[in-house]
C-alpha cells in the first residue's frame, strides 16, 4: 500500500513537471530608446530570466517575430553600485559596453525607483556614473589611452571596439556594404569591430553613421561609437574642442572629455533617453 502511494506521488510529480514545461513564461518588459538606438529592458533583480537562452533573447529582439530592438538589457542587483547592467546584442549573445543602452538603463532604474537623479552602476567594462536631467542622461565612460592612428582609419576601444573612418558624402555613403567588409576584415578577424563613418560639419560638429556588430546592420545611433568618433576627431587634429557635437540619423548626442597627454579622462556621453512603452512577452518554455 505504501509503495503504491509512493508510485502515485512520483507519477504526479512527473506529470506536473511535464505540464509546467509547456507553460508559457510571461516576461514584463520596458522599451526605451536613445537617439533611435532601442532596447528591451527587463528587471532581473530576482534572477528569473535565463541569460543563457540566446534563442529567446534573439527572438525578443527580432523586429518581425518579437518585440524588436537593437539589444536587450537586464537590470540586476550589485554589491557595490546601485545596480548592474547585463547587455546582449540583438543576436542573443552577451556583449561589450553599450553607451546608449547604459543611458537608457539609468532612466529605467529611475522609473523603478532605484535611483533619484544620479547613479552608479557596474557593467562589463567596470563602474560608471550617470546623471539625469529630465529626459537627458549624462554617462561617464571609461578613460581611453590606446588610440591607434592608421593611414585611412583610427581604432580605439571606448568600452566596445570601434573603427573610425572619415569620409565625404556621408548621407549617400554605403554604410552597410562597407561596414560589413571592415567588420570582419583585417586586422579584426573573428572578434570583429564596430565601424563608424564620419563627416566633419563644423569646428566641433561631426555627422556619424555606424555599422554595429551583433546587430549586423546600421543602427540609428551608437553611444560608444560617437564617443570613439569624438576622441578620434580630437586625436587626429580635426578639432581642438573638448566638447564635440555628434549628429546621428536618430538624433544629436554630445561628448565632453579632458585630454591628458595621450590619455582622455572624464569622458561624458550626453543625450536623450526616452521610455517608449511597457508590455508583456509570452514565451513557450518547452521550445
Amino acid at each position: 500500500m505504501f509503495n503504491a502511494f509512493i508510485r502515485i506521488k512520483l507519477l504526479y510529480k512527473i506529470c506536473t513537471f511535464v505540464e509546467k514545461s509547456h507553460y508559457k513564461m510571461r516576461i514584463t518588459f520596458y522599451k526605451y530608446q536613445g537617439t533611435g538606438n532601442d532596447f528591451v529592458m527587463i528587471d532581473n533583480r530576482d534572477l528569473s530570466f535565463n541569460k543563457k537562452d540566446t534563442k529567446l533573447i534573439a527572438g525578443i529582439c527580432d523586429r518581425k517575430f518579437g518585440i524588436g530592438a537593437d539589444g536587450l538589457i537586464l537590470l540586476e542587483n550589485d554589491k557595490v553600485a546601485d545596480f548592474c547592467m547585463v547587455y546582449f546584442n540583438a543576436d542573443g549573445r552577451q556583449s561589450s559596453m553599450c553607451g546608449n543602452g547604459g543611458r537608457c538603463l539609468v532612466r529605467f532604474a529611475h522609473k523603478l525607483g532605484i535611483i533619484s537623479n544620479k547613479a552608479t552602476f557596474s557593467a562589463i567594462d567596470g563602474l560608471h556614473e550617470a546623471y539625469i536631467n529630465d529626459e537627458t542622461v549624462s554617462l561617464k565612460m571609461q578613460d581611453v589611452s590606446d588610440i591607434k592612428k592608421c593611414n585611412t582609419y583610427i581604432y580605439l576601444d571606448t568600452g566596445s571596439p570601434h573603427h573610425v573612418s572619415f569620409v565625404e558624402g556621408l548621407e549617400h555613403y554605403d554604410v552597410f556594404g562597407n561596414g560589413k567588409k571592415i567588420r570582419y576584415g583585417a586586422p579584426y578577424g573573428e572578434c570583429g569591430t564596430n565601424v563608424n563613418f564620419v563627416e566633419q560639419k563644423g569646428s566641433n560638429v561631426f555627422a556619424v553613421r555606424t555599422y554595429e556588430r551583433g546587430v549586423e546592420n546600421e543602427t540609428l545611433s551608437c553611444g560608444t561609437g560617437v564617443t570613439a568618433v569624438a576622441l578620434a576627431a580630437h586625436a587626429s587634429g580635426k578639432t581642438q574642442k573638448n566638447e564635440i557635437i555628434l549628429d546621428t540619423p536618430g538624433g544629436q548626442l554630445s561628448v565632453h572629455f579632458e585630454p591628458k597627454g595621450d590619455c582622455y579622462e572624464h569622458i561624458y556621453l550626453k543625450g536623450p533617453a526616452k521610455f517608449v512603452f511597457k508590455g508583456e512577452y509570452d514565451t513557450d518554455t518547452s521550445k
